[in-house]
């Protein structure tokens, strides 16, 4: 699964062909052992659950960078190379 960005400490990853599970666009965080999925969309936590500081980064790097993910998603679920999104600074 491919690595689009890393800051803080969370990595962002995004799977190929996995529109099924929750249905809508959407990445992958992980932070210290901990994992949450996020809606593009929205922001919103759709499963699991980072710390509510890194959540923030999470939903604010979303908000930033939605065109691209979005984008991105439209790769993934093709099966094709994704390209990285900045991290936050």
């Amino acid at each position: 699964m491919p690595i689009l960005s890393m800051f803080y400490g969370i990595v962002v990853r995004m799977f190929s062909y996995d529109n099924d599970q929750h249905h809508l666009p959407h990445v992958h965080a992980e932070y210290s052992g901990d994992k949450a999925v996020f809606a593009i969309t929205t922001g919103e936590v759709l499963a699991g659950q980072l710390t509510s500081n890194k959540t923030r980064l999470m939903q604010a790097w979303i908000e930033i960078h939605r065109d691209e993910l979005l984008a991105d998603w439209q790769l993934a679920i093709s099966g094709e190379e994704l390209f990285k999104i900045e991290p936050l600074k």
